[in-house]
């Protein structure tokens, strides 16, 4: 199955499809926030904040700028930042 079929299946409310995408990506997510920050605890609370914003705003991806697992590690990037100054 596509990124794209998974986006459609989360944008239809499929909690099933947020489970693909984070077994899909999920790894990669959490590898760049634990570089940026430092920390396991953070890098897990990233991740979480990653997805949950995926699953609460599956249109704020758009697959015309790139892939989905770009979008997702472009948001974990920003999060970890975050919390790298705190």
């Amino acid at each position: 199955m596509s990124d794209l079929d998974l986006c459609a299946r989360l944008t239809a409310g499929d909690l099933d499809a947020l489970a693909d995408v984070y077994d899909r990506h999920g790894p990669y997510v959490y590898g760049v926030a634990v570089q940026v920050t430092g920390s396991q605890a953070h890098a897990e609370e990233v991740t979480q904040h990653v997805f949950c914003a995926l699953w609460e705003q599956p249109l704020s991806y758009d697959p015309g700028l790139g892939s989905l697992r770009g979008w997702l590690v472009s948001r974990a990037l920003h999060e970890s930042a975050l919390r790298a100054k705190v």
